[in-house]
Formats: structure tokens, sequence, C-alpha cells
């Protein structure tokens, strides 16, 4: 029985993944093509892009946006920037809790704050005065930096 799990999870496993591959290759309308896109917006830098607005898509393109494509642009950078934010952490989301745990949660906020700011050394001295506020401290900041 052990065995047969293992063998029933990768076979769905690989049966979801090339059903997603060929519903795109078969479906070309789920994304746009490189070169259906406006020159300008392909010039466009990640700031830019992160904060661009429906109203200056239509400055750019002269077309309108409409609803739908404005939520999935918001959508689109609201990823994007919870991608930047996870491609920045210097250590993952389960050590910074581990270190945290062990009283060392100075050491990960300033890891992730590149030694700049306040909150580590805060941190420092809570944990230094007890363990406990050091801890909490440690947790409550934990989502500035995941």
């Amino acid at each position: 029985m052990k065995a047969i799990l293992p063998i029933l999870f990768l076979i769905t496993s690989y049966s979801q993944v090339f059903g997603v591959m060929t519903h795109y290759a078969d479906n070309p309308e789920v994304g746009h093509h490189l070169s259906d896109m406006h020159p300008d917006i392909m010039k466009m830098t990640v700031d830019d892009f992160l904060n661009m607005k429906p109203r200056d898509y239509r400055k750019i393109t002269g077309k309108r946006l409409g609803i739908k494509n404005a939520v999935k642009l918001k959508l689109g950078q609201r990823f994007f920037k919870k991608k930047m934010k996870k491609a920045d952490a210097n250590i993952s989301s389960g050590l910074y809790v581990l270190l945290a745990i062990l009283g060392l949660g100075w050491l990960a906020m300033g890891l992730m704050s590149d030694w700049s700011g306040d909150d580590w050394i805060i941190n420092l001295i809570l944990t230094l005065l007890c363990w406990l506020p050091g801890l909490i401290h440690a947790l409550v900041k934990k989502k500035d930096y995941y």
C-alpha cells in the first residue's frame, strides 16, 4: 500500500501538469503575445508597471482598458509585488520563525532589513529583557518581510 500511494501521486500530478500545458498550447487567447503589445508598453520599467493606472494605459495606447482588464492589471501588479518581495527575502519564512523561537529574532530581522532601521535593535532589547516579548515582536514584524 505504501508503494502504491507515491505512484498514484506522481500519475495524478503528471496528468494535471500535462492538462494545463495542453490547455495553454491549444488556447492562444489565454495570454498576450509579445508581438501584439504596444511598443511603449514593452519599454516600461518595473516601477512604471507597478505604478500604472488604467488611465495611464489609455494615454499610452489610446484604448480603454475596461473593467475586467483593469482588475486584471491590479491583480497582476499585486502578484508581481508579492513575488518581488519574496525574491528579496534573504531567509525563508520557516527559518525566520525558527530563529525567532530560538531567541535570535533580532538576527533574522537584521538580515531581512540589511541591518537598517530600528526594528532589529528593539527586538534585541526585548529579547534580552525577556525572551517572550522578543518572540512576539519578531512574529508581529514578520508581515513586513513576507
